[in-house]
Order: C-alpha cells, then sequence, then structure tokens
C-alpha cells in the first residue's frame, strides 16, 4: 500500500516532547510513521540503520542529537561541567554512526563548540539547553531555505520540457524537509516548467524505489521507475535532457561522493553527451579534502546484499562486497549547485573558499 502524503516540506526530523522524533524512512511507501529516539543511544542507532538517512537529514538529526543530551543531562540535575561531558561522550557515539555524510560531523562541530563556548562564558544548563534546541531549529529552517535557493539555482539549467534522471533519494526525505537533487525539480515546477523524472531503484536497499518515487508521486511530479541496469540504454535512447544526484561529501578538486551507482552514472552520461549535475548545499562540502581518496567510503553489512527484508536472495554462504558511496571523478560532474548559485570546472578554481560555516561561527 502507498503511505499517506505528507505536508510539504515535510520535517524529517523534529523535537517532540523531550525527544528526537523522525520519519522512519525504513518503513516507506507502505507506512508514514514516526520513530521516537528517547535518548542518543536510540538516535545512533536509527541513524546507523538508515531509519534516517541523507547527508543534510543526518546533519539535522545529529544537531536535534547533542541538544537531547544536553536535555537529559539537565533532567538529571547534572551542572555545565558533567553535562558538557557527556555531551562529548554522545558526539563521539554520534560521530561513529556513518563515517561518508560530512555534514555529520560538521552539525556536531557547530553544536559542539556552541555549548562549549556558552559555559566558558558561565552561562547555566537551561541557558545551554535552549540555545542548543534553537540551533537545532534554526538549522533545520535553515536547510529548507537552502534547498529552495538550490533548487532555483538548478532550475534555470533545465528546458522546458525537461526530462531528468536522478539516483538514490536527494529530496526532502534526505534534507530538512525540501530537497537537493529533487529541490531542483520541485523549484522548476513551481516556476512553471514541465518536468518528469527517471528514478532508477538504488540497489541494494532501493531508496529510488521506495523513497524517490513515494516523494514524486506525493508532489504530484511524473516518475518513473527503471532498474539501474536500464540508465545506459535510456541514455543512449535521448530520452534524458539532464541527470541530477545529490552528494554526501564534495573535495576541493571537486570529486563527489553519492550512493554506489553514482559514478558509472556520470561515465555513462559523459559517453551520451548528457549534462551531469551534483546539487549540494555548503555543508556538504569538505575544505579538509584535496581529493576524492580522502573520502571514506563507509562498507556496510554485505546481508544488505544478500537479503532483502529477511528474505535471502543469494546462496547462503556466498560473499559479498557492499560500498555504501562511490566516488565521482570531478572531471564527469557539468556543474555543481550550491545556494550560492552553479559553479563549474575548473573546480580547483570555482570551489576556492567554498564550504560549510565554521563550528564557532554561531552567535
Amino acid at each position: 500500500m502507498n503511505a499517506a502524503r505528507p505536508d510539504f516540506p515535510f520535517p524529517v526530523v523534529v523535537w517532540r516532547d523531550g525527544a528526537v522524533a523522525l520519519i522512519d524512512q525504513r518503513r516507506l511507501p507502505g507506512e508514514l510513521v514516526t520513530l521516537v529516539c528517547p535518548d542518543v543511544p536510540a538516535l545512533a542507532e536509527a541513524i546507523r540503520t538508515l531509519a534516517v538517512r541523507g547527508a543534510p537529514a543526518i546533519g539535522v538529526a545529529a544537531a536535534w542529537g547533542l541538544a537531547l543530551s544536553w536535555d537529559l543531562s539537565r533532567r538529571a540535575g547534572r551542572d555545565a561541567a558533567a553535562a558538557l561531558a557527556a555531551l562529548e561522550r554522545d558526539r563521539a557515539l554520534l560521530a561513529a554512526t556513518r563515517p561518508t555524510a560530512v555534514n555529520l560531523f560538521w552539525a556536531l562541530d557547530r553544536q559542539a563548540a556552541l555549548a562549549g563556548r556558552l559555559v566558558a562564558a558561565g552561562a547555566g544548563v537551561p541557558e545551554v539547553g535552549a540555545a542548543l534546541a534553537a540551533a537545532a531549529a534554526d538549522l533545520r529552517e535553515r536547510d529548507v531555505a537552502t534547498g529552495r535557493a538550490l533548487g532555483a539555482a538548478g532550475a534555470a539549467l533545465l528546458p522546458d520540457p525537461a526530462t531528468v534522471l536522478t539516483h538514490c533519494n536527494a529530496g526532502g526525505l534526505a534534507t530538512g524537509g525540501y530537497g537537493t537533487a529533487l529541490g531542483i525539480v520541485y523549484a522548476a515546477v513551481d516556476a512553471g516548467k514541465r518536468v518528469r523524472v527517471y528514478a532508477d531503484e538504488t540497489r541494494p536497499l532501493l531508496q529510488g524505489a521506495r523513497l524517490t518515487a513515494w516523494e514524486l508521486q506525493a508532489r504530484g511530479v511524473p516518475v518513473t521507475l527503471i532498474c539501474e541496469g536500464a540508465a545506459g540504454s535510456l541514455l543512449r535512447r535521448g530520452e534524458v535532457d539532464a541527470v541530477i544526484t545529490g552528494a554526501d561529501r564534495i573535495a576541493r578538486n571537486g570529486d563527489v561522493a553519492n550512493k554506489i551507482g553514482t559514478y558509472p552514472l556520470a561515465v555513462l552520461a559523459r559517453t551520451h553527451g548528457v549534462p551531469f549535475y551534483v546539487a549540494a548545499p555548503l555543508s556538504t562540502f569538505d575544505p579538509g579534502a584535496a581529493d576524492g581518496g580522502a573520502i571514506v567510503v563507509e562498507e556496510r553489512d554485505p546481508r544488505e546484499i544478500t537479503e532483502y527484508q529477511g528474505v535471502a536472495v543469494a546462496p547462503a554462504g556466498v560473499g559479498a562486497w557492499n560500498p555504501a558511496f562511490d566516488v565521482t571523478p570531478g572531471d564527469l560532474v557539468t556543474a555543481i549547485v550550491t545556494e550560492r548559485g552553479v559553479h563549474r570546472p575548473p573546480y580547483g578554481a570555482s570551489l576556492a573558499g567554498i564550504g560549510p560555516e565554521a563550528p564557532d561561527s554561531l552567535p
């Protein structure tokens, strides 16, 4: 069955009655349900098991996670120093969940810097807690605004009518509620352009089939699902105007880490003369990574390949290699779209100075 249609932009991660509540994306498209995380270990497990996923959404969840950590310390009667020590432990727990999406670490560093600065200035536990909660809420609102700005910049790249091929899910579910790659689609549609989308299924966890198709259908955008192996044939037929994906980390030279399968899609797009666009907020850039070789690629449980929802799809005992991401060389990327506009090669120059705000830049 199809889950109920959500309000849009929808709150993927929110604070509710002293806990972090999030859309459980493992249950889509069959059910639209909320998973409540009453403590940081529960939230860490939700991130690790992909109940919440997508680099910007993970960042929002992490920000709320440290707000939750502090609130639990307040309820336990800890003083500011003890609360700060607990926050650092919870920060390490959340940081260990997913190694590739840089937004996670940026959001954790941002919240930890805020707490440390306020404690050093003599702020009390309630004051610090209120500031962390406000910062997490602000991060979500800013992410939605970023998605709209990014979408508007990218929408100008699409003809009318336009057919877009996308990979994995880079829409509202992967962000604060609007989207990156799908944000471009939504902005183009809102501007009056006629856009249809081909969504590939995205093995092994079917984020394209389960999430992107559901989200586009909910928004009323025409969507057709394809197997990943059909992408080359589709591009060869000349039926795609642009390939657009999101990103989990972008290096200074424009190398892009994204869901496994992105790299061969970029190669196919280049082969068939179709522009390959990457859409990502500034928080996805890693100024510390000179190129893709510096990006840690997460490897996940092989059972995600050999099983699906607990049912074996491969012979017992067969081995499996399950990298969650791959790295697409920047020279295959036609343009990178951010809230600051469209950036084109050479990326060493066009991305110079691009990156997230410093963790200690909060007021």
